[in-house]
């Protein structure tokens, strides 16, 4: 995985998801690493699984990671259940995990806010045996309505993610059409044009999309993008996904958000699993 083949990677902006990367150390420890490496930027799933009201002074030491290490906060998830796990999102689950859900909008848009995040994304939720799609598909916008008003008190957006099908077969949102259609819904039912598609180059991949012209119809309403190689989920260069060349095709279409890595170290340190990437590259400009 030879730096040169990243040459243009300096025209990037590149942020570590320390909830799959650096997941060797403790929470408080990551950003930190994250800085050591390189970085600059960094996202999180929601971090606290069993609670979407976690203790003040929880969020209080996560902030002051955050802040010591000199790294800026770029996403982070909404409540989504247990994450790495069995969940896939809880906003679509008619019940208690809509409950923690609505519960956490305003703590996550509140802790978002406290460091300069400006994008937000909220995982749908799996299918549930027993329960219509369409009270689930109702169920969702109501939930996805209230997170795009916080995300917008916030100044921030509302991103929605497209998994993969095999990894996720209860997950409804297994392609960039079905994504982008949410995203749609929202928007329109909001009025406010701040949800956007979370473009998982991954995912879609795995989904067997056709990714130069995934992105070529929907680089415009995309809001993040975040890479890993295929198969395997590890860092690029580990397997077949033209990843270089995407993101070329993502810039010349439009897009200059920032590109999460969001990729498994395999059996190696996360630090060591950086390789690929310029040591020039590493740093948000």
């Amino acid at each position: 995985m030879p730096g040169s083949e990243w040459g243009t990677a300096t025209e990037q902006r590149f942020n570590v998801n320390l909830s799959i990367l650096f997941t060797e150390l403790p929470l408080l420890e990551r950003p930190a690493a994250a800085a050591a490496a390189g970085f600059t930027a960094v996202e999180l799933w929601w971090p606290w699984v069993d609670s979407p009201t976690p203790e003040r002074s929880e969020l209080d030491a996560l902030k002051k990671a955050i802040v010591d290490a000199g790294v800026q906060l770029t996403g982070l998830n909404f409540y989504a259940g247990q994450l790495p796990g069995p969940d896939r999102g809880a906003l679509s689950i008619p019940g208690a995990q809509s409950e923690r859900f609505r519960a956490n909008i305003d703590v996550a848009a509140d802790f978002a806010r406290s460091l300069g995040c400006e994008a937000l994304n909220a995982l749908y939720g799996n299918r549930v045996e027993g329960v219509e799609a369409a009270e689930q598909d109702a169920l969702a916008l109501e939930n996805l309505v209230l997170a795009a008003r916080a995300a917008d008190r916030i100044g921030a957006i509302l991103l929605i993610e497209t998994l993969n099908q095999p990894e996720s077969p209860l997950y409804p949102l297994v392609s960039a059409p079905a994504g982008v259609a949410v995203v749609d819904r929202v928007n329109e039912a909001t009025g406010l044009g701040n949800a956007r598609f979370l473009m998982d180059l991954y995912h879609l991949s795995m989904n067997g999309e056709d990714l130069p012209s995934v992105i070529e119809r929907y680089a415009a309403k995309t809001g993040h993008v975040q890479i890993a190689d295929t198969p395997g989920r590890g860092a690029p260069g580990t397997g077949t996904l033209p990843l270089e060349d995407l993101l070329g095709r993502l810039r010349k279409a439009g897009y200059e958000g920032w590109v999460g890595l969001e990729y498994k170290p395999g059996d190696r340190p996360s630090a060591a699993a950086f390789d690929w990437l310029p040591a020039e590259a590493r740093a948000a400009r």
